[in-house]
């Protein structure tokens, strides 16, 4: 990456790098380079930890009175792929991620994994309070813009399917792939009359959240 690049990157992020080196492996796809010390995957892996404590000791001190299960569903809303996209489009890493194809851009489950890897390169670059800043500073606006605690897709989904005479939802683990430290749980949920949607996610509940929200656009629909 040329320098006038990076100084742009850098000012979108709020962060400037003194290990450009780490900056350039958080933009780079495992399509471009297959090597674990060139490609996002091992940052992604920090970046993840560091965003889902930061976002959880967030919401600890923001929301001082809230019982555990408002805060679980801030934090899910927070930390999936989503919201993590949103804020990676928002930075515009979309369009300095180094990859092999271009339709690689666009997909919702690499802009989540590279902003993560972003984070991790911080905290490697400077320390987990400079890591923590950076997750603070872009997701303040995404709680301050959502007082109220979310309504969780397996809540709504009950209440929908209930309404509409559909039974209650059934979640069943469909199959599980990845490594022992990076697992993806693959899980359906199904009504009566209405054929599966299946979610995936790095746990059971995030799995099981998105697998809900696809059937919720489902009945949507209907």
């Amino acid at each position: 990456m040329e320098q006038k690049t990076i100084d742009i990157l850098e000012k979108n992020l709020g962060y400037v790098y003194k290990n450009k080196a780490l900056l350039k492996q958080a933009l780079t796809h495992s399509s471009f380079s297959s090597d674990v010390d060139k490609n996002y995957e091992r940052l992604e892996f920090l970046g993840d930890r560091v965003l889902g404590l930061t976002i959880a000791s967030l919401l600890i001190n923001i929301f001082p009175h809230e019982p555990e299960g408002s805060l679980s569903q801030r934090h899910t809303a927070l930390v999936c792929k989503e919201t993590v996209a949103m804020v990676a489009r928002i930075l515009h890493l979309d369009e300095y991620m180094i990859v092999s194809d271009e339709d690689i851009r666009h997909n919702e489950n690499v802009l989540c994994d590279v902003c993560e890897a972003v984070i991790g390169a911080i905290y490697l670059d400077a320390g987990c309070m400079q890591a923590m800043s950076f997750v603070q500073h872009h997701w303040r606006d995404l709680i301050d813009k959502n007082m109220e605690p979310p309504k969780d897709a397996k809540t709504k989904l009950q209440e929908v399917s209930h309404a509409k005479g559909l039974g209650m939802p059934v979640y069943k683990l469909e199959k599980r792939e990845g490594s022992e430290h990076e697992p993806i749980f693959y899980i359906s949920v199904n009504l009566e009359k209405v054929a599966p949607e299946i979610g995936e996610g790095r746990n059971k509940k995030l799995a099981e959240q998105e697998a809900a929200a696809k059937m919720l656009k489902k009945l949507e629909k209907k």
